[in-house]
């Protein structure tokens, strides 16, 4: 009896070795605060990834930059001070250009819409994996801070005419056109528009609607215009290509699989956050303008130029800009017809 008890303990002990020895933690760098809805979209990547491969794939999110600040992701990633992290493509124009695409300021106000057509471009677009390969990179999944809007205090925006003259905080390409208009462009990060706002210094802010009021800039502005124009959502998740190639390929689709229902996931979230928000700032009396479909196009139409110089950047760096911009386009076609055909994901049976 001592003997089969022994000989079932050291049983026991080596499947426990075993499974101990299958078990992976992979280091994920994030510039960003664990609060929001883009970090809950982050832990629910990392739990599914666990999910999905059976407990097997663990992932250490190391927030608030304690590993490298979000202008130093792409090189540090490449360089294995983590195995995966969040690359934010603004800071690196060159290194990303391609994931710039999302950036442009295109009719793409729809966050889900934005995230699916980004997603299926990064993944299927062989020049893009290679760009990213000689990087030491791989893609996995994609955020968005979702559509860009304007909120002023004391002055209001119902048509393309009332931004001449307006000190105005931009956000890239967006920003570019309202200066087309004749606005004062103020540089000034978003954390820092409340006070602008509050000062005089700003007239208006070019922002997102869930950041209006998670800085509670409601408390400081008297109109938000919805301008229904396009987002930024060159951000996402990346992986350094050495770990990845050393995962088996189950796990690589078990990651490839999580990084596509984070896009739901924060698609979920993030429309929440926008509709809450906005109802926030009509509590708050602040009034909520949708701008006119007409003057809405006189920003695509002036947006153009500025999607042109991405293509003529694109291929100068050896990539099909063109190429590359008809099937972005026809991928937010795609998402949008599947929205309207069948809703988002998160509301259907």
């Amino acid at each position: 009896m001592k003997t089969l008890l022994a000989s079932t303990a050291t049983a026991l002990c080596l499947a426990a070795a075993s499974i101990a020895t299958a078990e992976t933690t992979l280091i994920l760098g994030e510039a960003g605060p664990n609060r929001g809805a883009r970090a809950e979209a982050l832990q629910s990547f990392a739990d599914d990834v666990t999910a999905r491969t059976n407990g097997e794939v663990k992932l250490d999110i190391q927030w608030g930059g304690a590993l490298f600040k979000a202008n130093a992701a792409a090189q540090s990633i490449a360089d294995g001070v983590a195995d995966l992290g969040t690359i934010i493509a603004v800071y690196f124009p060159q290194e990303m250009l391609a994931y710039g695409i999302a950036d442009l300021p295109l009719r793409n106000a729809d966050a889900w819409v934005g995230m699916r057509a980004t997603d299926e471009l990064m993944r299927t677009n062989e020049a893009i994996q290679a760009s990213l390969a000689d990087q030491n990179l791989v893609y996995l999944g994609t955020f968005t801070t979702s559509a860009v809007n304007i909120g002023c205090k004391g002055t209001a925006i119902r048509s393309v005419d009332d931004i001449d003259g307006l000190k105005v905080r931009g956000v890239g390409a967006y920003g570019d056109a309202f200066r087309d208009f004749g606005a004062n462009m103020v540089a000034m990060s978003i954390y820092d528009a409340y006070q602008g706002l509050d000062t005089g210094l700003l007239d208006c802010s070019q922002g997102y609607s869930y950041a209006v009021a998670a800085l509670k800039q409601q408390e400081v502005m008297t109109s938000y215009t919805i301008l229904d124009w396009g987002q930024v959502g060159a951000l996402g998740i990346f992986m350094n290509k050495d770990s990845y190639d050393a995962l088996d390929a189950e796990t690589q689709a078990a990651m490839a699989d999580a990084g596509v229902a984070m896009a739901d996931k924060l698609g979920e979230l993030i429309t929440a956050d926008n509709e809450a928000a906005i109802q926030t700032m009509k509590d708050a009396g602040v009034e909520v303008i949708e701008l006119p479909a007409e003057e809405r196009d006189k920003l695509v139409q002036q947006g153009k130029q500025y999607v042109n110089e991405w293509v003529e950047r694109a291929n100068a760096a050896g990539l099909d800009g063109a190429a590359l911009l008809e099937q972005y386009r026809a991928l937010l076609t795609k998402y949008t017809e599947e929205r309207d055909s069948k809703g988002y994901p998160w509301v259907r049976s």
